[in-house]
């Protein structure tokens, strides 16, 4: 994960708090931004996050389109 977008997450959460909505320690989130979220964990991100990260950001190589996995609501707001 690139800098740019963890600094756009950690203008919305902190660690500690991605982990507790995850049940992980804040250093497993922190292993997920130094490599990549996984894949079962991006869709739940993307909503914990409400949407302003989109799929797309956390896991190009899984959501190809800007718009793939975002709830067909909330696409137009993104």
């Amino acid at each position: 994960m690139d800098i740019d977008l963890q600094n756009k997450i950690f203008a919305i959460t902190t660690q500690s708090e991605l982990g507790r909505k995850f049940g992980k320690r804040p250093q497993t989130i922190s292993v997920w931004f130094k490599n990549h979220v996984p894949a079962e964990c991006v869709f739940s991100m993307a909503k914990a996050l409400e949407w302003e990260v989109t799929p797309h950001e956390l896991r190009p190589d899984l959501y190809l389109n800007p718009i793939d996995g975002i709830p067909a609501d909330k696409q137009n707001t993104i």
